[in-house]
């Protein structure tokens, strides 16, 4: 019960955010990419996401003063992350811990430069927000982020169409613990694995305090499910993530 429950406020959730943008059309999951790909295309990495439990663990808003906290748990658990990363205050002050996160093997991803709604923006403003971070990560890890995600999930067709425009595709998540509002890890990890099922996209925010300690329980818990730990775009391959597109499980 408590499982429903929880994964029902999470739909409610993404749905009320997309409801919001009524001119948004056209959200591919994960499993529907990988079935679209061309059948000689073979799975990008070492995971193959079409026979393997998959789920990837993603993280917002940083880089911050404890990333590399998680770095090192990360490190420990052989576990692949995708980050997507803010601008102001985050990629321009620790750019050191950009540089592990690519060395390390995880995955690099934008978050805008000072979390606005997108939707409330003009193009000139999208790009404003979108550009000085695709700079920043480039800067320091010689390569410009393909997926980004739009601040609160929230997106639509007009969005869309620039982020297709600077070669971003959008990445919304099927599993949140709403750990900016709770210092409590032990709901932060049980939200995680009440909410989180075949091809999940988890989200979570590694500056606020609870989440973490979290995380090496949350790994460790849905291994033990038969869970195996990828990034979003080795989620989706063989397929590629495209331009200006929404994915959400």
């Amino acid at each position: 019960m408590r499982r429903t429950a929880h994964a029902a406020t999470a739909a409610a959730i993404l749905a009320a955010g997309l409801a919001a943008c009524s001119t948004l059309t056209g959200v591919t999951s994960p499993a529907d990419a990988r079935a679209a790909a061309a059948e000689d295309h073979k799975p990008r990495g070492p995971v193959d996401c079409t026979t393997a439990t998959c789920v990837a663990l993603t993280f917002d808003g940083g880089p911050s003063a404890p990333t590399p906290d998680l770095l090192d748990i990360l490190k420990k658990e052989k576990v692949p992350a995708t980050f997507f990363l803010q601008g102001k205050g985050h990629t321009e002050k620790y750019p050191q811990t950009i540089r592990r996160m690519a060395a390390e093997g995880h995955e690099i991803a934008n978050h805008t430069w000072s979390h606005k709604d997108l939707t409330a923006l003009n193009d000139d403003q999208i790009r404003a927000e979108v550009l000085p971070v695709q700079k920043d990560i480039e800067k320091v890890t010689g390569k410009a982020p393909v997926l980004m995600r739009p601040p609160q999930g929230t997106t639509n067709d007009k969005v869309s169409k620039v982020l297709k425009d600077l070669g971003l595709a959008q990445i919304l998540w099927s599993v949140t613990a709403k750990d900016y509002a709770t210092t409590d890890t032990a709901l932060i990890k049980q939200r995680v694995l009440d909410q989180t099922g075949r091809d999940g996209i988890i989200l979570l925010h590694e500056r606020y305090a609870g989440t973490i300690p979290a995380v090496p329980d949350i790994i460790r818990d849905l291994r033990a499910r038969g869970f195996t730990f990828v990034t979003v775009s080795q989620l989706m391959s063989p397929a590629r993530p495209q331009p200006g597109k929404v994915y959400r499980p």
